[in-house]
């Protein structure tokens, strides 16, 4: 039996720019993430932002982007050592794989890399946003009740997660 297909990730260069571009959730989740045609313009003019693409193999199936101040994420101070998550996606035609899970395992597993200084991952969930909130929950992701009102869809659970 093969093994399944790697997956990994890592920093959205100008190669990999125009497919990540072309990534789309499927519509019904369009409430809850704004597609990278919005948010990677936005992440490459942010200094404290890195923008990172799932790779399946080699080809983009996902996106999201590394806050260096969770504060960006929380609207609220945190301590130093906290990053944010932000704009977690994969794309609608690659959905329902399991393809997710491996894909934030790469993600949490790259940031102890990457940012060694890192001790604890933040991000915002809609709570509408079931299934985000079930793939977070199975990953080590916190929710200690407190809610976001700043998101664009609604209140948003605010999720923590240490870093080893």
């Amino acid at each position: 039996m093969s093994a399944p297909p790697a997956i990994r990730v890592v920093p959205v260069t100008p190669v990999l720019r125009d497919a990540v571009l072309r990534l789309r959730t499927r519509p019904e989740q369009d409430v809850f993430v704004s597609p990278p045609t919005i948010t990677l313009p936005d992440a490459e003019q942010c200094p404290d932002s890195t923008p990172m693409a799932i790779l399946l193999d080699d080809t983009p199936v996902g996106y999201y982007r590394i806050e260096h101040s969770a504060r960006s994420v929380t609207g609220r101070d945190v301590d130093a050592s906290a990053l944010g998550l932000r704009s977690f996606q994969l794309d609608g035609a690659w959905q329902g794989r399991g393809l997710g899970t491996r894909a934030l395992s790469a993600a949490c597993a790259d940031l102890v890399t990457r940012f060694p200084q890192a001790r604890r991952l933040l991000l915002t969930v809609n709570c509408d946003n079931a299934a985000a909130l079930a793939l977070y929950l199975r990953h080590g992701f916190e929710d200690g009740g407190e809610l976001y009102h700043g998101g664009r869809s609604g209140p948003q659970h605010l999720l923590s997660r240490p870093l080893p």
